[in-house]
């Protein structure tokens, strides 16, 4: 067993080595503050309970174990390896001291290598071994991990001359270099993850041989570095070509971001893959544009860390501040970012920053800074969603940063939100029988299954998505362009269709249940839970419809007469409660209900479907949930309603209502729906489906 595996080991039970020997391990056990690449890290929670680092340098340290290397390329690469790591080690105190001393403690290759020749120079040529040994060690520290990133795009190829330079300067021939390189590489890579390495092996193999040849690769152009750092994204579908021309057209200059041509990007996938092209070019253009002088590394660390945050045990996107940050950069034109320009529409609680060290003047730090209040209110947001507060919490922030509710919903499960709306499939198949003529708008897509049955069953249609929400639109384009769909997308607001599409010229709209998600969300007139949002809805869906043309309505109905009752007992102990919570939470309309036992009441059929709504989701969906209503017409109230908004040119065509499955059998271990008198009885009708047709 390697010696450095043996001090770790005798470390961890709690015999730790001391002497100078073991100098870079007690540099990494001290480590009092955590750095590491969240790209891969699937918990936060565990990660502060470990010491990342550590288990890292030992599992590059057991790959390398493995290996059937010669004995000079093993004691090589295990000096770089323990080494490599140690600029993310030290005491706050020592790192304070390392950057006082002009140790690049931000840039961990650099900053390793720094501590690797401080620590040769004090301890003599003995325990360290030759001058030549040092020199080799020293350059593999400082060229630690840049093959990888030059794949990714992350650095330009002349980072790697100092390896070229053993050759040249005869330190070690080609072959040596090569050999040695190729086991440094497997342990690094591997010890990220061995399906990484199985994946890059054939292009590290191809960069070590050019690097041992001495023949460098030309300077890439940035548009091909930062398209290998859009890597991800385009494999989830970013058409990056296409995209890139689009913003040169709307005012991006590609030629500004040239002053970034010999940087090395730090952690910038990690921070940025999730934003859009867009977005991800404006903050690049920034740093570009802020930076008259050359920039030799760019440091993304801090927007990686404050974009992340862990949710149940998992690591997950703060899209608060994620959405946030999104509308700061959408209000941010491209001749402002180019002239240095205060944005037009600033706001006092978000900024970028772009810093620089008192000691490291070639590395430039970009960070987005909240304001305190900003920071507080979206810690609260946070912990609010575990508890009614959540709508009180979230509301604070739109207005603070003057967002619709309805475009930024459903933060914390935005991706189960969008499955689910997949899974509903079957449900909405029965719509394409009543779709006419070829061009149709889907209104409010969710995950665009319905997109997807009329695309694969309806040739002749060009279906067309519209969503307010930039999350679903953003999504819905990458899948289109990952799986080569036909469809198309477009942002915009189901209440005023007529800026998006020209009236007249629309055969359907469908409103597969999301015209109660427009009554519950989108305030009219100041007012929420409001039947003229359903009313503007369909106005606006009318008024671009052709002659001929149908609107098909899939929504939630009520049950007449409205004053029945039903007596429901709970099967489960939390089951009153959860209504007791229910009452209090929600705002679509008083729900009232009389307690006949500990676990029996007696309540409003309506009253008592709209909670059981809400109940069958379970506790994960229920902050959500609460805030919608699913029934807002009883069927004969809906009908008169579209009579007096749409008027005589409109013909209801086909009205009718049942109960949606699934909610039978997931309620029925759960609760017991009763008549007046105690007779079990059937749940009513959920859906209501309509279709009207627009006269000639």
């Amino acid at each position: 067993m390697l010696k450095s595996l043996q001090a770790i080991e005798a470390y961890r039970e709690g015999g730790q080595p001391s002497g100078e020997g073991w100098r870079w391990l007690e540099y990494i056990v001290q480590a009092e503050q955590t750095i590491v690449n969240l790209e891969r890290v699937e918990s936060l929670r565990e990660l502060e309970q470990q010491n990342p680092v550590l288990d890292y340098v030992e599992r590059s340290l057991r790959i390398l174990d493995s290996l059937p290397l010669s004995y000079w390329i093993r004691e090589l690469v295990e000096e770089t390896l323990v080494w490599s790591e140690t600029a993310k080690g030290g005491t706050l105190r020592q790192r304070r001291s390392w950057q006082e001393e002009g140790i690049n403690i931000f840039v961990h290759n650099i900053g390793s290598a720094q501590l690797y020749q401080r620590y040769v120079d004090g301890t003599g040529q003995e325990q360290a071994g030759s001058v030549e040994k040092r020199l080799v060690v020293h350059t593999l520290i400082e060229t630690h991990g840049l093959i990888g990133q030059q794949i990714r795009g992350e650095v330009p190829p002349s980072v790697n001359l100092p390896l070229s330079r053993l050759v040249e300067q005869g330190v070690l021939s080609a072959d040596e270099l090569e050999r040695l390189l190729f086991a440094l590489n497997h342990c690094i890579i591997a010890a990220v993850s061995p399906e990484l390495w199985q994946e890059v092996r054939p292009q590290v193999m191809e960069l070590i041989a050019v690097i041992s040849s001495g023949n460098l690769q030309p300077e890439l152009p940035m548009k091909e570095r930062l398209r290998r750092m859009r890597a991800e994204s385009i494999a989830q579908g970013e058409d990056y070509e296409t995209e890139w021309e689009l913003l040169m057209r709307e005012g991006f200059l590609p030629d500004a971001l040239e002053p970034l041509q010999p940087a090395t990007f730090w952690y910038v996938e990690s921070a940025l893959q999730t934003f859009t092209l867009e977005q991800f070019l404006k903050v690049i253009s920034l740093a570009a544009a802020s930076s008259p002088l050359h920039i030799h590394h760019l440091s993304f660390e801090a927007v990686m860390n404050s974009i992340h945050y862990d949710y149940k045990g998992s690591k997950k996107i703060n899209v608060y501040k994620k959405r946030i940050i999104e509308k700061y950069l959408s209000g941010l034109s491209w001749e402002e970012i180019y002239s240095g320009a205060e944005p037009s529409g600033a706001n006092p609680h978000l900024v970028h920053r772009l810093l620089r060290k008192e000691h490291l003047p070639g590395t430039l730090f970009f960070h987005f800074e909240f304001s305190p209040a900003a920071e507080k209110l979206i810690e609260f947001c946070i912990e609010a969603e575990k508890s009614a507060l959540y709508e009180r919490a979230v509301l604070l922030l739109f207005d603070l940063f003057d967002l619709r509710r309805d475009a930024f919903d459903r933060f914390h499960n935005e991706d189960t939100y969008l499955s689910q709306m997949n899974d509903t499939a079957d449900y909405k198949a029965v719509i394409l029988d009543y779709v006419t003529g070829r061009k149709v708008l889907d209104i409010g897509p969710g995950g665009g299954v319905l997109l997807d049955l009329i695309e694969e069953r309806m040739p002749e249609v060009v279906p067309v998505g519209i969503d307010i929400s930039s999350n679903v639109i953003e999504a819905l384009r990458q899948r289109k362009q990952r799986e080569d769909r036909r469809w198309e997308v477009l942002q915009g607001d189901a209440l005023n269709l007529k800026d998006y599409v020209e009236p007249g010229t629309v055969d359907t709209v469908i409103f597969s249940s999301i015209l109660h998600e427009l009554y519950s969300y989108v305030p009219l007139d100041g007012k929420k839970f409001n039947h003229g949002t359903v009313s503007a809805a369909l106005a606006s869906a009318f008024g671009v419809l052709a002659d001929g043309g149908a609107i098909i309505i899939r929504d939630g109905i009520m049950t007449e007469p409205e004053d029945q009752m039903r007596r429901v007992r709970f099967l489960e102990d939390d089951g009153m409660a959860w209504l007791e919570r229910y009452a209090k939470d929600f705002d679509g309309r008083s729900i009232r209900y009389e307690q006949l036992s500990g676990q029996e009441v007696l309540m409003p059929v309506n009253d008592a479907m709209e909670f059981l709504y809400t109940y069958t989701w379970g506790e994960e969906a229920y902050i959500h949930e609460v805030q919608e209503q699913f029934g807002y017409f009883t069927p004969s109230q809906y009908a008169a309603f579209i009579e007096q908004t749409l008027g005589p040119q409109a013909k209801i065509e086909v009205f009718r209502h049942y109960l949606q499955e699934g909610y039978t059998e997931a309620l029925q271990d759960r609760v017991v729906v009763m008549d007046e008198s105690g007779q079990a009885i059937a749940l009513p009708d959920s859906t209501c489906f309509i279709v009207i047709r627009k006269a000639g």
